[in-house]
């Protein structure tokens, strides 16, 4: 049984990870012109009950080469199945974006942010179980995937 568990946790984050990760990991992306660079930093609390916050960090950070472009940027929670868990919210606002908006398709321009998960499940908004949890950034077509630890 334990090896069926295993096996599809590697499955699950599998399908999450681009292929041009390496296997060592990695959670910074440079792009070239066309693309931005993009870090996912570990939640906090890592283990957490009942909620947590994911820094991320579009583009250069503060000393942005371009401030005024606009990156697609969305955040989703998933279980160890793949399956869809929840969206963070983004936490305080900067710009045009208000804090508590979802950060599903936003667009937001380079700069250091802070996401929010109260550690409920989307659809039923009961508190999710303890377990092993996945984050996908992905900004402008870009993803970066990092796991997390929910303990009651």
């Amino acid at each position: 049984m334990k090896h069926l568990w295993g096996a599809l946790l590697v499955l699950a984050l599998s399908a999450f990870m681009p292929s041009h990760l390496s296997a060592q990991g990695g959670s910074t992306q440079t792009g070239g012109a066309r693309g931005a660079a993009l870090e996912l930093g570990q939640n906090y609390p890592n283990p957490f009950n009942p909620e947590t916050r994911i820094p991320f960090t579009i583009g250069d950070g503060p000393g942005c080469t371009d401030p005024s472009r606009l990156h697609r940027v969305s955040l989703r929670i998933y279980n160890v199945l793949a399956q869809p868990v929840a969206v963070p919210v983004l936490q305080g606002g900067t710009g045009n974006v208000a804090g508590g908006e979802p950060i599903e398709k936003l667009l937001l321009t380079c700069n250091q942010y802070t996401a929010y998960w109260d550690g409920r499940d989307l659809r039923t908004q009961q508190e999710v179980a303890s377990g092993v949890y996945l984050y996908r950034l992905e900004v402008d077509g870009k993803a970066v995937v990092k796991k997390m630890l929910v303990s009651k």
